[in-house]
């Protein structure tokens, strides 16, 4: 997997609904298709995606072969102090792609 995209703001008050999206650059081959030489590209899709906040896992979701390239995730979470977002994507291979992002709560 090459790199991740993520947008959350920087700062937010205490109880504000705060809205994060995330991205990642991976093919997710489904292993339907036939490479040059005639044989089955090997299955290799993101997995599994978790967004925690601190320690606490505020977003999960599990993906199947019908996703596309470069799966674009939306959601919220409520900022409830200042702290880190991590997000991490894992793919059928056990690659792993994770960013981080920090989240400031007045």
């Amino acid at each position: 997997m090459a790199g991740a995209l993520v947008k959350v703001q920087a700062r937010a008050r205490r109880g504000e609904v705060i809205d994060i999206t995330a991205m990642v650059a991976h093919p997710m081959e489904t292993g339907f298709r036939t490479g040059e030489n005639g044989q089955i590209l090997p299955r290799n899709i993101v997995r599994f995606f978790v967004c925690r906040y601190d320690d606490a896992e505020v977003f999960r979701a599990e993906f199947f072969p019908a996703i596309t390239a470069n799966p674009y995730i939306a959601f919220t979470t409520i900022a409830t102090r200042t702290g880190t977002l991590e997000f991490r994507w894992i793919d059928d291979r056990g690659a792993e792609v994770i960013e981080r992002a920090p989240l400031i709560v007045e």
